[in-house]
């Protein structure tokens, strides 16, 4: 490979894995081993936006870790499209951090020493996945997230933990296992590689003449078998995994799992098998419209959740296929809007479960039903909420109104009716079932036995970074450039 290795991307990775280490060495110290956690995504973060201008100048940063065989390694790579995910992931975890501290003590969890250790350790997997410049390194990375998210989705190791943290760990590596792998070794066999291309046009497009059937078993196993995407049929390891606690579901929802799954997904698509294969083979709108049920689907059985986290997951799983929709458009704009709501997307969800986790500490409710009358009570917490809902429901001045804008516009050049409608029916539903749980908390009644017994906001370590997110979701609304320069540069 002639590309120049650049230390920089290692170094991203090192940090957390780095910091993993440490976390469990300064176990018996809770602030110190909080320092630790906070340090190393300092430090990753700021190599990342070390890199962020060399990238935005056009650059692709390459190094290469293990050459295996002629067209397999395990190598890295820094462009356009891993920044936007790295960026974001990076930045949510030194704010996760210390809402995890804040919830952990709160709320007088066991095993915290493990929890931020695999915490540390699931952002090693998920900047792997971002930088990763081939399937195998990709795939190899993504296992990685799956193993060491296990223990954390199984915390309580009651029957309830057990049971989701089982279904959780077969649902993903059976489709990875099942599905992944043997597209790899079919993509492999077609061009003797596992490299992608820079140019997201190229593909494996010229080589697959000839393999249409192959190449497009290939591209339905590799949609379906990350399965972190959320996609339906295996969709459903993600509410079971809401028995973890409130940052788990965060960092599950928002900064790695989910995200790890989407970008692995859009990341095959345009850079595996490339948007003139896509195109040749008509594999783009139909997996536009296959995405789309899901959609409308989720957000149906959102509005059906009483429990917060439960509705919360399905609206998870609703979003992220946003992303693969608006890729799958392979129109410029639909592109970036699918890109794009990959930032918009995290910023407001992870506010939304930082919400969710503050109201469980601080009034010990679950439940929708439960919080009438509770904005007046935690009024910052339930401004950050109703500020992340009008993202995610896509109002102007939202970070989600301008994703869902480009995915519009996207569908409109791709001349697809159908996904417009929607669109614009998955938009209502987003407002059907996100207003109500915001009306009531600031206009509801306040029962008797909360006017009594709840005192206020949880503690400031949890309120202050769901503020922060929130506050970044409208000024992503109003300032989407570095986002939206990133996602114009993929294509």
């Amino acid at each position: 490979m002639d590309a120049i290795q650049d230390i920089r991307l290692p170094l991203a990775i090192l940090a957390p894995l780095v910091g993993a280490g440490l976390v469990m060495a300064t176990g018996k110290k809770p602030n110190l081993r909080e320092g630790c956690s906070f340090l190393a995504a300092l430090i990753m973060f700021s190599v990342i936006a070390w890199m962020l201008p060399d990238v935005m100048k056009g650059q692709t940063l390459r190094y290469t870790l293990f050459d295996i065989l002629p067209g397999l390694s395990l190598t890295l790579r820094a462009d356009a499209m891993s920044m936007i995910f790295a960026g974001a992931a990076s930045f949510l975890w030194m704010l996760a951090v210390f809402y995890s501290a804040g919830y952990m003590r709160g709320h007088h969890e066991a095993n915290q020493t493990r929890f931020n250790t695999c915490f540390a350790l699931a952002l090693f997997g998920a900047i792997g996945c971002a930088f990763s410049d081939n399937l195998l390194t990709m795939y190899f990375f993504y296992e990685v997230v799956s193993i060491v998210t296990y223990p954390l989705v199984a915390h309580h190791q009651d029957a309830e933990g057990y049971e989701g943290a089982k279904k959780y760990m077969v649902y993903l590596t059976t489709t990875a296992k099942g599905l992944v792998l043997p597209a790899m070794v079919i993509i492999y066999v077609i061009t003797g590689t596992l490299d992608y291309p820079t140019n997201v046009h190229s593909g494996i497009t010229g080589l697959a003449q000839g393999n249409q059937c192959l190449v497009t078993i290939a591209y339905a196993a590799c949609i379906l078998g990350f399965a972190k995407n959320g996609v339906m049929p295996f969709h459903s390891w993600l509410p079971s995994a809401m028995v973890a606690p409130t940052p788990v579901s965060a960092l599950l929802h928002a900064v790695a799992v989910v995200k790890v799954g989407v970008f692995s997904t859009t990341r095959v698509m345009l850079y595996g098998f490339g948007v003139d294969t896509m195109q040749a083979f008509n594999l783009g709108i139909p997996t536009a419209y296959f995405v789309g049920i899901t959609i409308l689907v989720a957000s149906v059985i959102a509005l059906s959740k009483d429990n917060l986290k439960a509705r919360l997951a399905y609206s998870t799983v609703s979003q992220l296929s946003y992303i693969i929709l608006g890729v799958a458009l392979l129109t410029p704009t639909g592109v970036e809007g699918g890109l794009l709501h990959i930032a918009a997307h995290a910023f407001a969800k992870i506010t939304l479960f930082f919400c969710a986790g503050a109201i469980y500490v601080a009034a010990h409710k679950k439940d929708i039903s439960e919080m009438s009358g509770l904005g007046r009570v935690m009024p910052f917490t339930f401004g950050a909420f109703a500020v992340a809902s009008l993202s995610m429901i896509g109002v102007p001045g939202s970070g989600g109104f301008v994703s869902k804008i480009y995915l519009l516009v996207g569908a409109m050049d791709a001349g697809q009716v159908g996904i417009l409608v929607i669109l614009v029916a998955s938009t209502i539903l987003n407002a059907a079932y996100f207003t109500p749980i915001v009306y009531t908390a600031f206009f509801g009644k306040l029962s008797h036995h909360d006017e009594h017994h709840l005192h206020g906001e949880a503690h400031p370590s949890m309120v202050i970074p769901l503020c922060i997110t929130a506050v970044i979701s409208i000024v992503i609304g109003f300032y989407p450039d570095l986002f939206l320069n990133l996602a114009k540069a993929v294509f």
